[in-house]
Protein backbone atom coordinates (compact mmCIF):
# COMPACT_ATOMS: atom_id res chain seq x y z
CA UNK A 1 0.00 0.00 0.00
CA UNK A 2 1.27 3.25 -1.01
CA UNK A 3 1.78 5.85 1.55
CA UNK A 4 2.92 9.52 1.62
CA UNK A 5 6.24 8.49 3.10
CA UNK A 6 7.10 6.85 -0.30
CA UNK A 7 6.84 10.79 -1.79
CA UNK A 8 9.99 11.52 0.68
CA UNK A 9 8.19 14.72 1.35
CA UNK A 10 9.89 17.93 3.22
CA UNK A 11 9.40 18.13 6.81
CA UNK A 12 7.22 20.96 6.58
CA UNK A 13 4.68 19.00 4.52
CA UNK A 14 5.52 15.72 5.78
CA UNK A 15 4.05 17.65 9.14
CA UNK A 16 1.07 19.43 7.24
CA UNK A 17 0.21 15.93 5.96
CA UNK A 18 -0.15 14.59 9.43
CA UNK A 19 -1.86 17.38 11.16
CA UNK A 20 -4.94 17.01 8.38
CA UNK A 21 -5.03 13.11 9.17
CA UNK A 22 -4.48 11.99 5.31
CA UNK A 23 -3.52 8.26 5.35
CA UNK A 24 -2.83 7.65 2.39
CA UNK A 25 -2.77 9.04 -1.19
CA UNK A 26 -5.58 8.91 -3.98
CA UNK A 27 -4.87 7.58 -6.77
CA UNK A 28 -4.80 10.79 -9.17
CA UNK A 29 -2.46 12.32 -5.90
CA UNK A 30 -0.65 8.70 -6.68
CA UNK A 31 0.20 8.70 -10.36
CA UNK A 32 0.67 12.48 -10.36
CA UNK A 33 3.30 13.55 -8.08
CA UNK A 34 6.07 11.84 -9.97
CA UNK A 35 5.18 13.45 -12.79
CA UNK A 36 4.19 17.38 -11.69
CA UNK A 37 7.75 16.47 -9.83
CA UNK A 38 9.88 15.62 -12.69
CA UNK A 39 9.05 19.24 -14.50
CA UNK A 40 7.03 17.64 -17.51
CA UNK A 41 3.95 19.37 -18.78
CA UNK A 42 0.53 17.17 -16.94
CA UNK A 43 -2.93 17.01 -18.00
CA UNK A 44 -5.45 14.91 -15.66
CA UNK A 45 -8.43 13.39 -15.99
CA UNK A 46 -10.19 13.39 -12.01
CA UNK A 47 -13.35 13.46 -10.84
CA UNK A 48 -13.95 16.38 -8.45
CA UNK A 49 -13.66 14.95 -4.83
CA UNK A 50 -10.70 12.63 -5.91
CA UNK A 51 -7.80 15.53 -4.21
CA UNK A 52 -6.91 17.35 -7.18
CA UNK A 53 -5.94 20.05 -5.32
CA UNK A 54 -3.05 18.43 -3.33
CA UNK A 55 -2.20 15.89 -6.43
CA UNK A 56 -0.79 19.06 -7.73
CA UNK A 57 -0.39 21.24 -5.19
CA UNK A 58 1.83 18.83 -3.14
CA UNK A 59 4.96 18.31 -5.82
CA UNK A 60 4.71 21.98 -6.49
CA UNK A 61 5.55 23.01 -2.90
CA UNK A 62 8.41 20.11 -2.59
CA UNK A 63 10.06 22.31 -5.34
CA UNK A 64 9.04 25.24 -3.95
CA UNK A 65 12.45 27.36 -2.31
CA UNK A 66 11.95 30.21 -0.09
CA UNK A 67 12.36 33.63 -1.84
CA UNK A 68 11.71 37.55 -1.43
CA UNK A 69 11.08 38.55 -4.82
CA UNK A 70 7.77 39.85 -5.29
CA UNK A 71 5.83 38.46 -8.55
CA UNK A 72 4.34 35.41 -8.46
CA UNK A 73 6.53 32.20 -9.50
CA UNK A 74 3.24 29.90 -9.21
CA UNK A 75 0.21 30.46 -10.98
CA UNK A 76 -3.47 28.80 -10.68
CA UNK A 77 -6.18 29.56 -12.60
CA UNK A 78 -9.58 28.07 -11.67
CA UNK A 79 -13.22 29.38 -12.96
CA UNK A 80 -15.35 30.53 -10.25
CA UNK A 81 -15.09 33.04 -6.99
CA UNK A 82 -16.27 29.99 -4.92
CA UNK A 83 -12.66 28.04 -6.28
CA UNK A 84 -10.52 30.50 -5.43
CA UNK A 85 -11.32 30.54 -2.05
CA UNK A 86 -11.43 27.03 -1.78
CA UNK A 87 -8.44 26.74 -3.11
CA UNK A 88 -6.26 29.18 -1.39
CA UNK A 89 -7.78 27.41 1.82
CA UNK A 90 -6.58 24.20 0.98
CA UNK A 91 -2.75 25.84 0.04
CA UNK A 92 -2.43 27.59 3.22
CA UNK A 93 -3.32 24.24 5.33
CA UNK A 94 -0.36 22.52 2.93
CA UNK A 95 1.70 24.89 3.83
CA UNK A 96 1.29 25.97 7.88
CA UNK A 97 5.21 25.23 8.22
CA UNK A 98 6.28 26.78 5.40
CA UNK A 99 7.03 30.52 4.61
CA UNK A 100 4.76 30.30 1.27
CA UNK A 101 2.54 33.41 0.59
CA UNK A 102 -0.67 32.61 -0.99
CA UNK A 103 -3.11 35.26 -2.68
CA UNK A 104 -6.66 34.91 -4.61
CA UNK A 105 -7.94 37.23 -6.41
CA UNK A 106 -11.52 37.03 -8.26
CA UNK A 107 -14.47 39.38 -9.72
CA UNK A 108 -16.98 41.11 -8.10
CA UNK A 109 -14.41 42.22 -5.11
CA UNK A 110 -12.47 45.29 -4.90
CA UNK A 111 -9.57 46.00 -7.69
CA UNK A 112 -7.96 48.18 -5.18
CA UNK A 113 -7.70 45.92 -2.28
CA UNK A 114 -6.23 42.82 -4.36
CA UNK A 115 -3.59 45.35 -5.74
CA UNK A 116 -2.43 46.43 -3.21
CA UNK A 117 -2.28 43.04 -1.88
CA UNK A 118 -0.18 42.00 -4.62
CA UNK A 119 1.95 44.99 -4.20
CA UNK A 120 3.07 43.12 -1.04
CA UNK A 121 4.58 40.79 -2.95
CA UNK A 122 3.54 36.85 -3.07
CA UNK A 123 4.77 32.97 -4.33
CA UNK A 124 1.62 31.67 -5.22
CA UNK A 125 -1.29 33.42 -6.64
CA UNK A 126 -4.75 31.67 -7.21
CA UNK A 127 -6.88 33.55 -9.79
CA UNK A 128 -9.66 33.83 -11.95
CA UNK A 129 -8.99 34.74 -15.90
CA UNK A 130 -10.77 37.79 -15.92
CA UNK A 131 -9.57 39.56 -13.01
CA UNK A 132 -6.35 38.29 -13.40
CA UNK A 133 -6.06 40.01 -16.69
CA UNK A 134 -7.07 43.02 -15.23
CA UNK A 135 -4.60 42.96 -12.81
CA UNK A 136 -2.34 42.36 -15.77
CA UNK A 137 -3.13 45.63 -17.66
CA UNK A 138 -3.27 47.88 -15.35
CA UNK A 139 0.52 47.27 -14.24
CA UNK A 140 0.26 45.92 -10.97
CA UNK A 141 0.72 42.56 -11.82
CA UNK A 142 3.64 41.25 -14.01
CA UNK A 143 3.96 37.39 -14.92
CA UNK A 144 7.42 37.23 -15.80
CA UNK A 145 8.55 34.80 -12.90
CA UNK A 146 6.45 32.13 -13.18
CA UNK A 147 7.10 29.32 -13.90
CA UNK A 148 4.49 26.87 -12.85
CA UNK A 149 1.05 27.27 -14.59
CA UNK A 150 -1.91 25.34 -13.45
CA UNK A 151 -4.93 25.19 -14.65
CA UNK A 152 -7.67 23.60 -12.82
CA UNK A 153 -11.32 22.67 -13.77
CA UNK A 154 -10.39 23.94 -17.28
CA UNK A 155 -13.39 22.14 -19.48
CA UNK A 156 -15.71 24.36 -17.05
CA UNK A 157 -13.89 27.49 -17.99
CA UNK A 158 -13.95 26.83 -21.36
CA UNK A 159 -17.43 26.22 -20.82
CA UNK A 160 -18.04 29.59 -19.31
CA UNK A 161 -16.08 31.45 -22.26
CA UNK A 162 -12.95 32.34 -21.00
CA UNK A 163 -10.93 31.24 -23.70
CA UNK A 164 -9.96 34.48 -25.23
CA UNK A 165 -8.72 35.51 -21.50
CA UNK A 166 -6.64 32.35 -21.56
CA UNK A 167 -4.88 33.02 -24.81
CA UNK A 168 -3.64 36.39 -23.53
CA UNK A 169 -2.41 35.14 -20.72
CA UNK A 170 -0.65 32.46 -21.98
CA UNK A 171 1.11 35.31 -24.20
CA UNK A 172 2.10 37.25 -20.81
CA UNK A 173 3.40 34.31 -19.46
CA UNK A 174 6.82 33.16 -19.93
CA UNK A 175 7.52 30.47 -22.53
CA UNK A 176 9.70 28.41 -20.65
CA UNK A 177 7.07 26.98 -18.01
CA UNK A 178 5.19 23.98 -16.84
CA UNK A 179 1.95 23.72 -17.31
CA UNK A 180 -0.45 21.56 -15.66
CA UNK A 181 -3.76 20.88 -16.46
CA UNK A 182 -6.76 19.31 -15.05
CA UNK A 183 -9.81 18.42 -15.50
CA UNK A 184 -12.93 15.96 -15.07
CA UNK A 185 -14.34 16.25 -18.46
CA UNK A 186 -12.72 16.24 -21.70
CA UNK A 187 -14.32 18.05 -24.80
CA UNK A 188 -12.93 19.31 -28.10
CA UNK A 189 -11.94 22.75 -26.81
CA UNK A 190 -9.65 21.29 -24.10
CA UNK A 191 -7.78 18.90 -26.28
CA UNK A 192 -7.37 21.84 -28.82
CA UNK A 193 -5.72 24.18 -25.86
CA UNK A 194 -3.79 21.31 -25.01
CA UNK A 195 -2.41 21.17 -28.75
CA UNK A 196 -1.85 24.87 -28.90
CA UNK A 197 0.30 25.63 -25.40
CA UNK A 198 1.58 22.17 -24.26
CA UNK A 199 4.32 20.29 -25.21
CA UNK A 200 4.49 16.50 -25.47
CA UNK A 201 2.31 16.51 -21.76
CA UNK A 202 1.77 13.40 -20.35
CA UNK A 203 -1.77 12.34 -19.72
CA UNK A 204 -3.07 10.77 -16.85
CA UNK A 205 -6.76 9.18 -16.32
CA UNK A 206 -8.18 8.30 -13.22
CA UNK A 207 -11.19 5.94 -13.64
CA UNK A 208 -14.67 7.07 -12.30
CA UNK A 209 -14.45 6.34 -8.69
CA UNK A 210 -17.91 4.54 -6.91
CA UNK A 211 -19.02 3.59 -10.64
CA UNK A 212 -19.45 -0.58 -9.72
CA UNK A 213 -20.98 -1.03 -12.88
CA UNK A 214 -22.23 -4.40 -11.55
CA UNK A 215 -24.98 -2.21 -10.44
CA UNK A 216 -25.86 -0.67 -13.68
CA UNK A 217 -27.97 -2.58 -16.21
CA UNK A 218 -26.74 -1.00 -19.56
CA UNK A 219 -28.36 -1.04 -22.92
CA UNK A 220 -28.04 0.67 -26.17
CA UNK A 221 -30.12 1.53 -29.25
CA UNK A 222 -29.12 2.37 -32.75
CA UNK A 223 -30.80 5.34 -34.21
CA UNK A 224 -30.38 7.00 -37.16
CA UNK A 225 -30.39 10.89 -36.75
CA UNK A 226 -31.28 13.22 -34.08
CA UNK A 227 -35.05 13.36 -34.14
CA UNK A 228 -35.77 10.08 -34.31
CA UNK A 229 -33.60 9.77 -31.06
CA UNK A 230 -36.34 12.15 -29.78
CA UNK A 231 -38.97 9.77 -31.29
CA UNK A 232 -37.36 7.31 -29.27
CA UNK A 233 -36.59 9.53 -25.76
CA UNK A 234 -40.48 10.18 -26.13
CA UNK A 235 -41.31 6.62 -26.55
CA UNK A 236 -39.80 5.30 -23.83
CA UNK A 237 -40.67 8.59 -21.29
CA UNK A 238 -44.24 7.05 -21.55
CA UNK A 239 -42.87 4.62 -19.04
CA UNK A 240 -43.67 7.02 -16.11
CA UNK A 241 -43.38 4.35 -13.65
CA UNK A 242 -40.08 2.83 -14.04
CA UNK A 243 -38.69 6.16 -15.54
CA UNK A 244 -39.55 8.31 -12.59
CA UNK A 245 -36.30 10.23 -12.52
CA UNK A 246 -34.31 10.55 -15.78
CA UNK A 247 -31.30 12.25 -16.10
CA UNK A 248 -30.76 13.02 -19.90
CA UNK A 249 -27.45 13.52 -21.22
CA UNK A 250 -26.74 15.85 -24.69
CA UNK A 251 -23.29 17.10 -26.13
CA UNK A 252 -23.52 20.70 -26.16
CA UNK A 253 -26.18 24.03 -25.15
CA UNK A 254 -27.42 24.38 -28.58
CA UNK A 255 -28.68 20.41 -28.61
CA UNK A 256 -29.98 20.41 -25.18
CA UNK A 257 -32.43 23.35 -26.14
CA UNK A 258 -33.80 22.00 -29.17
CA UNK A 259 -33.96 18.69 -27.14
CA UNK A 260 -35.86 20.76 -24.64
CA UNK A 261 -38.03 22.35 -26.69
CA UNK A 262 -39.19 18.94 -28.49
CA UNK A 263 -39.74 17.27 -25.18
CA UNK A 264 -42.07 19.97 -24.02
CA UNK A 265 -44.16 19.82 -26.87
CA UNK A 266 -44.83 16.43 -26.28
CA UNK A 267 -44.24 15.65 -22.07
CA UNK A 268 -45.02 18.70 -21.11
CA UNK A 269 -43.51 21.03 -18.10
CA UNK A 270 -42.12 18.05 -16.46
CA UNK A 271 -38.53 18.70 -18.28
CA UNK A 272 -36.31 20.71 -17.06
CA UNK A 273 -32.75 21.98 -18.23
CA UNK A 274 -29.86 22.86 -17.02
CA UNK A 275 -26.57 23.95 -18.88
CA UNK A 276 -24.03 27.10 -18.61
CA UNK A 277 -25.71 29.30 -20.69
CA UNK A 278 -28.95 29.58 -18.00
CA UNK A 279 -28.98 31.68 -15.42
CA UNK A 280 -27.86 30.68 -11.79
CA UNK A 281 -31.29 31.45 -10.51
CA UNK A 282 -32.44 28.85 -13.43
CA UNK A 283 -29.93 26.33 -12.71
CA UNK A 284 -30.69 26.28 -9.14
CA UNK A 285 -34.42 26.50 -9.49
CA UNK A 286 -34.41 23.47 -12.26
CA UNK A 287 -32.13 21.42 -9.57
CA UNK A 288 -34.38 21.77 -6.85
CA UNK A 289 -37.50 21.31 -8.93
CA UNK A 290 -36.02 17.81 -10.35
CA UNK A 291 -35.22 16.73 -6.85
CA UNK A 292 -38.56 17.19 -5.38
CA UNK A 293 -40.17 15.39 -8.08
CA UNK A 294 -41.86 18.51 -10.13
CA UNK A 295 -39.34 17.50 -12.87
CA UNK A 296 -39.29 13.80 -13.77
CA UNK A 297 -36.30 14.68 -16.89
CA UNK A 298 -33.49 17.02 -16.35
CA UNK A 299 -31.41 17.79 -19.62
CA UNK A 300 -28.05 18.11 -18.75
CA UNK A 301 -24.37 18.63 -20.59
CA UNK A 302 -21.30 17.27 -19.37
CA UNK A 303 -20.17 20.14 -17.96
CA UNK A 304 -22.73 21.70 -16.17
CA UNK A 305 -24.34 18.40 -14.54
CA UNK A 306 -20.58 17.38 -12.60
CA UNK A 307 -21.34 20.07 -9.59
CA UNK A 308 -24.92 18.23 -9.14
CA UNK A 309 -25.28 16.05 -6.37
CA UNK A 310 -28.53 13.93 -7.19
CA UNK A 311 -29.56 10.79 -5.28
CA UNK A 312 -32.15 7.57 -6.92
CA UNK A 313 -31.83 8.32 -10.73
CA UNK A 314 -33.65 5.60 -11.93
CA UNK A 315 -32.03 6.34 -15.25
CA UNK A 316 -29.07 7.99 -17.43
CA UNK A 317 -29.45 8.22 -21.05
CA UNK A 318 -26.69 9.10 -23.05
CA UNK A 319 -28.75 11.17 -25.79
CA UNK A 320 -25.96 12.04 -27.29
CA UNK A 321 -22.92 9.09 -27.58
CA UNK A 322 -19.93 11.10 -25.72
CA UNK A 323 -16.21 11.27 -27.85
CA UNK A 324 -14.91 10.97 -24.76
CA UNK A 325 -14.99 7.48 -23.27
CA UNK A 326 -14.08 8.95 -19.99
CA UNK A 327 -17.13 11.26 -19.98
CA UNK A 328 -19.86 8.15 -20.54
CA UNK A 329 -18.26 6.58 -17.26
CA UNK A 330 -18.96 9.94 -15.46
CA UNK A 331 -22.42 10.29 -16.96
CA UNK A 332 -23.32 6.66 -15.83
CA UNK A 333 -22.13 7.12 -12.18
CA UNK A 334 -25.00 9.50 -11.33
CA UNK A 335 -27.27 6.68 -11.18
CA UNK A 336 -26.73 2.93 -9.49
CA UNK A 337 -25.18 4.58 -6.68
CA UNK A 338 -24.56 3.16 -2.85
CA UNK A 339 -26.58 -0.37 -3.03
CA UNK A 340 -29.39 0.76 -5.43
CA UNK A 341 -29.77 -0.59 -9.31
CA UNK A 342 -29.08 1.69 -11.50
CA UNK A 343 -29.93 2.19 -15.40
CA UNK A 344 -27.89 3.20 -18.38
CA UNK A 345 -29.27 3.57 -21.87
CA UNK A 346 -27.10 4.63 -24.95
CA UNK A 347 -28.51 6.04 -28.58
CA UNK A 348 -25.68 5.90 -30.97
CA UNK A 349 -26.15 6.54 -34.94
CA UNK A 350 -23.95 5.13 -37.21
CA UNK A 351 -21.39 8.70 -36.80
CA UNK A 352 -20.88 7.62 -33.41
CA UNK A 353 -20.45 4.07 -33.34
CA UNK A 354 -16.89 4.45 -33.29
CA UNK A 355 -17.19 6.96 -30.12
CA UNK A 356 -18.73 3.61 -28.86
CA UNK A 357 -16.86 0.64 -29.64
CA UNK A 358 -14.03 2.96 -27.75
CA UNK A 359 -16.54 3.57 -24.87
CA UNK A 360 -16.68 -0.42 -24.26
CA UNK A 361 -13.02 -1.07 -25.03
CA UNK A 362 -12.60 1.17 -21.73
CA UNK A 363 -15.12 -0.53 -19.72
CA UNK A 364 -13.54 -3.76 -21.12
CA UNK A 365 -17.67 -4.26 -21.38
CA UNK A 366 -19.63 -5.06 -24.64
CA UNK A 367 -22.97 -2.83 -23.75
CA UNK A 368 -25.73 -4.87 -25.06
CA UNK A 369 -27.54 -3.42 -28.05
CA UNK A 370 -31.22 -3.60 -28.17
CA UNK A 371 -33.26 -3.72 -31.84
CA UNK A 372 -34.90 -0.24 -32.19
CA UNK A 373 -38.61 -0.81 -31.20
CA UNK A 374 -40.97 -1.15 -34.45
CA UNK A 375 -43.85 1.51 -33.16
CA UNK A 376 -41.32 4.33 -33.06
CA UNK A 377 -41.53 6.37 -36.28
CA UNK A 378 -38.19 6.82 -38.06
CA UNK A 379 -37.42 10.36 -39.03
CA UNK A 380 -35.96 11.52 -42.42
CA UNK A 381 -35.33 15.27 -41.06
CA UNK A 382 -31.74 16.49 -39.98
CA UNK A 383 -30.27 18.75 -37.10
CA UNK A 384 -28.39 21.62 -38.26
CA UNK A 385 -25.14 19.47 -37.11
CA UNK A 386 -26.33 16.68 -38.94
CA UNK A 387 -26.60 18.41 -41.91
CA UNK A 388 -23.63 18.25 -44.66
CA UNK A 389 -21.56 20.92 -44.89
CA UNK A 390 -22.05 23.06 -48.47
CA UNK A 391 -18.54 24.86 -49.02
CA UNK A 392 -19.39 28.39 -50.89
CA UNK A 393 -19.01 29.27 -54.50
CA UNK A 394 -16.61 31.08 -56.08
CA UNK A 395 -17.87 34.02 -57.71
CA UNK A 396 -14.25 35.52 -59.16
CA UNK A 397 -14.41 35.85 -63.01
CA UNK A 398 -12.73 32.49 -64.72
CA UNK A 399 -9.04 32.93 -65.88
CA UNK A 400 -7.94 32.82 -69.37
CA UNK A 401 -6.07 29.98 -70.04
CA UNK A 402 -3.45 30.07 -72.27
CA UNK A 403 -1.94 27.11 -74.00
CA UNK A 404 1.36 26.09 -75.29
CA UNK A 405 4.25 27.82 -72.94
CA UNK A 406 3.82 30.40 -70.47
CA UNK A 407 5.70 33.25 -72.78
CA UNK A 408 4.47 36.61 -73.53
CA UNK A 409 5.44 39.20 -74.85
CA UNK A 410 6.57 42.43 -72.75
CA UNK A 411 5.05 45.23 -72.94
CA UNK A 412 6.23 48.40 -74.98
CA UNK A 413 7.12 50.26 -71.31
CA UNK A 414 8.95 47.47 -70.21
CA UNK A 415 10.74 46.92 -73.95
CA UNK A 416 13.82 49.54 -72.57
CA UNK A 417 17.30 48.51 -72.80
CA UNK A 418 19.95 49.08 -70.03
CA UNK A 419 22.94 50.80 -71.95
CA UNK A 420 24.45 51.05 -68.82
CA UNK A 421 26.03 54.76 -67.68
CA UNK A 422 25.86 57.32 -65.29
CA UNK A 423 22.23 57.50 -63.34
CA UNK A 424 23.58 61.14 -62.23
CA UNK A 425 24.88 61.89 -65.97
CA UNK A 426 21.34 60.93 -67.28
CA UNK A 427 19.17 62.98 -64.61
CA UNK A 428 21.53 65.63 -65.20
CA UNK A 429 21.14 65.79 -69.13
CA UNK A 430 17.12 65.56 -68.54
CA UNK A 431 16.90 68.04 -65.33
CA UNK A 432 19.44 70.98 -66.44
CA UNK A 433 20.30 73.66 -63.67
CA UNK A 434 18.66 77.24 -64.48
CA UNK A 435 21.59 79.69 -65.99
CA UNK A 436 22.70 82.19 -63.94
CA UNK A 437 22.95 85.77 -63.84
CA UNK A 438 26.64 85.06 -65.18
CA UNK A 439 26.04 82.71 -67.91
CA UNK A 440 23.29 84.76 -69.39
CA UNK A 441 25.96 87.93 -69.54
CA UNK A 442 28.90 85.53 -71.25
CA UNK A 443 26.01 84.28 -73.79
CA UNK A 444 25.60 87.68 -74.69
CA UNK A 445 28.89 89.10 -75.41
CA UNK A 446 29.88 85.99 -77.31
Amino acid sequence: MTTFDSFNLTKQLQRAIEDLAFDKPTPIQEEAFPVVLSGKDVVGIAQTGTGKTLAYMLPVLQLLKFSKQPHPRVLVMVPTRELVMQVVEQIKSFTTYMNVRVLGVFGESNINVQKMAVAEGLDILVATPGRLYDLVLSGFLTLKDVNKLVIDEVDVMLDLGFLPQLINIFDLLPSRRQNIMFSATLTSEVDALIDDFFMAPTRIAIAVSGTPLENIAQQAYPVKNFYTKVNLLVHLLQDKASFHKVLVFVSGKKVADRLFEKLEETIGASVGIIHSNKSQNFRIRSVLEFESGEKRVLIATDVISRGLDLDKISHVINFDTPIYAENYMHRIGRTGRATQQGNAILFFTPQEEPAKEAIEKLMSYQIPTSDFPDEVPQSNELSPEEKPRTTEKNYLPPTKKTSGLSFHEKKAKNQKENLGGSYKKKIAEKYKKAQTRGDKYNKRNK
